[in-house]
């Protein structure tokens, strides 16, 4: 995951949804990376495929809005192909297993807190849940 990634939070039933299986790349520490790790996360696309998208760095990309687009519009971020979750929803997701990772997260990168935003997980680590799949689908 170079950016701006159990249960769904604040998602419809029968979302899309993926699991972390290796740790993630990206400019999280480490130990916040692994937490990811056999995580259940909501897409935030309605395609089950991965896709090509414009991604920085979550530390060290633009911060506002209107400077990620000038960036993009100026080529100076990177495509990666990946899958998108709401930077919300994993925030909530992780925050179940690890406390500590969310605050990283949190504390760190504030400015992702848009209901806009979006990680980005590298197809490499996901495995992509059918409906049937999901370890939580009966306990709703």
């Amino acid at each position: 995951m170079a950016h701006a990634s159990t249960q769904a939070v604040g998602v419809s039933f029968g979302a899309p949804r993926i699991r972390i299986i290796a740790i993630p790349p990206g400019e999280a520490p480490q130990w916040v990376r692994e937490q990811w790790v056999g995580l259940e996360l909501p897409l935030a696309q309605r395609s089950r495929r991965a896709r090509s998208r414009s991604v920085f760095g979550v530390l060290s990309g633009p911060r506002g809005m209107l400077t990620r687009w000038l960036a993009i519009l100026s080529r100076r971020a990177r495509r990666e192909s990946g899958y998108a979750v709401r930077v919300s929803d994993a925030v909530a997701v992780l925050g179940s297993k690890s406390p500590e990772a969310a605050s990283w997260w949190r504390t760190n990168v504030p400015d992702m807190r848009s209901p806009f935003r979006c990680f980005l997980f590298s197809e490499s680590v996901c495995q992509v849940l059918e409906d049937s799949q999901s370890a939580d689908r009966f306990e709703r």
